[in-house]
Parts: C-alpha cells; structure tokens; sequence
C-alpha cells in the first residue's frame, strides 16, 4: 500500500495533536459514520458500560493482578519490578478486553458478523471467544507467514467457531491481514462489523480501543495506591500497534512523575526490512485510515518489517503512542529479538512464568537498563500476553534450550 511524506490536511475528528484523524476510501465513509455516531452514544451509556466490565469480571477474570518477581530483579540487578498479569486474562493475553467491548458495540449496531485481523493470533483468539460468548459469527483474517508460526492459536480460533482466513498477498503479516480485513468490511459493513485489535485505524477505533483497554492502567492506578501508597515510577509495555501499552500508560499521562517507556520490535538490526521501530526508522504517512509514524521509503512506499515477535511485526503504530513520542510524554526504544528471546528464558527459569515473545521485549529493556535504576524505583511491566502460543515456533527455530 503507497502512503506519503507529506502532513495531510486537518481533520477535525480523532486527532491526537496532528495524528490520528480519517483517511478512508468513500466506500466506507458510510459504516465509519455510522460506528461514529454509535460510539459517540456509548460512550456516555452507563448501562453499556455495567455490562462490559461484568462480562471482564465474571467471565474474563478481572482484575488481574500485579505480581512482584523479585528473583527476575535480583537477576538483573534492577529495581522492584511488578508485572501486570494480563496473560492470566482468559484467553491468555490483553485483547480480551477490547474483543467483549466492540463485540458488544455491534450487537448494538445490529451486526452479527464480525470481522477481525490477527498478528500473533491472541486477538483472533479472543474475538472469536467473545463471538462464541455473544452468539456472533467470526472470520478472522491472518498473514499465512503468521498462520504457520502462531499455529496454536489458530487451532484455538477453529475450535471457538471462527473461519480463519490465510492472506497470502504481501508480506503475509498483520499489515496485510488488516487489507483483507478492510476488503471484506468494504464489501460487507451492512451485515458485519470490523473488529479491530490495537489502536489503530481511523476514528474513532484509536479511542474505542484504549477506552477499552484503560481497564489495564486504571487497575495498576488502584492496585499501586494499595501496594505502595504511590504511584509506580516506571511503566513499561511492548509497543507494536500499541494497545496493551496505550491501555497501560493512558490513565497517567496526567502524572508527569510516573515515566512512561513503551518498546519496539529491533528485530535482527538497523537496516530496513529487519525490524519494526518505527520510532527508530520512521517517518509520519498514512497507512490503514490515520496519520501516524510508519516505515517507509522515500517514495512512500511501505518497507518490510521483522521481528520474532508475531505481534510487533507491523510497519505502523497508533497515533496516540505518535503523539506523546512527538510531545515527549513518552519514550520509545527499541530490543532485538536475540535480546527479547533472553528475557523469555530469564522470566521463564526465574519466576515460573512463561511471557510471550511481545512482553519479552519490555522485560528485555530492563535486563539492559534495570542495573542503572535506584534500587527502590517501583517499575510495572505490562505482562500483555503468555508465551504458550510462541513454543512450537521456537522449538522449530531450535530457540528453546
């Protein structure tokens, strides 16, 4: 897909600082509309709102806790590190959040198909848990590179009732699974509704997946003051579109004590096609209905990306994580997948707790950086996702040892 260089025009609607906004062809001007308009209700529906946090508690298992790992610490020689157990989430990982809360908003609009695209299969797997849940039909789109390295959650996907789709065109990741995700809503959006799985695309999707994912930060808020009596020094999420950290650092942007550091997929190094740090490579374009920063070359064209990691392995990221790296609310850097694939195994062999290869790359900024730290410094990991789904991939690349 071609993008540009340039600063679009301004948008009035779903702009965080100069990103964000709607960039759609006319086609779906109309379903954007009318999910507009619906949300715009909701989000003021209390009654909405009682249901989607019953259906976190009672059938997905919130709150999650916060769990120190002190022997991790000790390990790296780092300050108090916490981890946010959102892989104890049913399904295994964050995406349930957001699955319940749209999968709701389209029973609302009146749509009993839902369309969803997946990287790392964990949002593939809970759309089509709250379908089965919500009696909703669910196909799911996938990169077939993906489809064969994340095959649990494929398997998991087919036996909650979901048709998974593999996307062959392109460079078979998330970014082309989301096209063909696009392509059938296009076709479609009178019957169906499109999920999607991280905060981004046009609006209002940005702000209806962090508002659904903020239960995350809201509780770490809650649990900190109960915990500590303050507020954590350090938040720490992978970023790859970038909804478990948006769902993490936006209930403290307003607490400019509280530094926020979301990390990016190195991959096998600097070179274009080897990772997926946009914030190291990229420069801002559209892609997929919103202005953000992306990889590209200096035609516009988008660049391949890579990463071990399923679901960081996109060459965008949301435009409110675009935002606060423009206003320096937050920083953004980046591991490599031999460094995340470390953490993996330090996490797994210190606590008993095995993370997906995403969150190994936050766990890996720390194993760099946690030794510079005072010792008293109060850090939460955003545990997005277990690592269940990632073994056969590592076992075939002969990772695991």
């Amino acid at each position: 897909m071609k993008t540009n260089n340039n600063k679009p025009s301004s948008v009035s609607v779903g702009r965080y600082g100069s990103f964000g906004g709607v960039y759609l062809p006319e086609l779906l001007m109309g379903p954007q509309q009318e999910l507009t308009d619906q949300w715009n209700q909701l989000k003021t529906d209390s009654l909405f709102w009682e249901n989607f946090h019953s259906l976190l508690r009672f059938y997905g298992g919130r709150p999650t806790p916060l769990t120190q790992v002190q022997q991790y610490s000790e390990a790296i020689r780092g300050p108090r590190v916490y981890l946010k157990r959102e892989d104890l989430l049913h399904t295994g990982a964050h995406k349930l959040n957001n699955a319940l809360g749209q999968c709701l908003l389209a029973q609302k609009l009146g749509k009993k198909r839902i369309i969803a695209e997946t990287g790392a299969g964990q949002h593939g797997v809970a759309t089509a848990t709250a379908c089965a849940r919500l009696g909703l039909e669910c196909v799911v789109y996938m990169g077939s590179v993906d489809v064969h390295r994340q095959q649990p959650n494929v398997v998991k996907m087919k036996l909650l009732g979901a048709q998974v789709v593999p996307v062959s065109q392109g460079s078979a990741t998330l970014k082309d699974a989301i096209n063909e995700a696009l392509r059938d809503w296009s076709a479609t959006y009178e019957t169906s509704h499109y999920c999607l799985g991280s905060a981004l695309g046009p609006y209002p999707y940005p702000e209806m997946v962090c508002e659904f994912q903020s239960v995350i930060g809201n509780e770490v808020k809650a649990q900190s003051m109960e915990l500590f009596g303050r507020l954590p020094d350090l938040l720490l999420a992978c970023v790859g579109g970038g909804s478990n950290a948006i769902g993490l650092f936006a209930p403290f942007i307003s607490d400019l004590n509280v530094k926020l550091i979301g990390i990016e997929a190195g991959g096998n190094g600097q070179e274009a096609g080897q990772h997926a740090a946009r914030f190291q490579g990229g420069i801002p374009g559209v892609l997929h209905g919103t202005y953000t920063y992306l990889l590209q070359d200096s035609q516009g064209q988008i660049l391949p990306t890579h990463s071990i990691s399923a679901g960081l392995d996109y060459p965008a990221v949301g435009p409110q994580h675009a935002d606060l790296y423009s206003t320096g609310r937050a920083s953004y850097l980046s591991v490599t997948d031999d460094e995340a694939l470390e953490a993996f195994h330090l996490l797994s062999k210190s606590e008993g707790i095995i993370p997906a290869l995403e969150s190994s790359h936050a766990l890996a900024y720390l194993m760099k950086e946690g030794k510079t730290m005072p010792k008293d410094s109060i850090v939460v990991v955003n545990l997005s996702g277990r690592g269940d789904k990632d073994l056969p991939q590592l076992i075939e690349q002969g990772l695991i040892r």
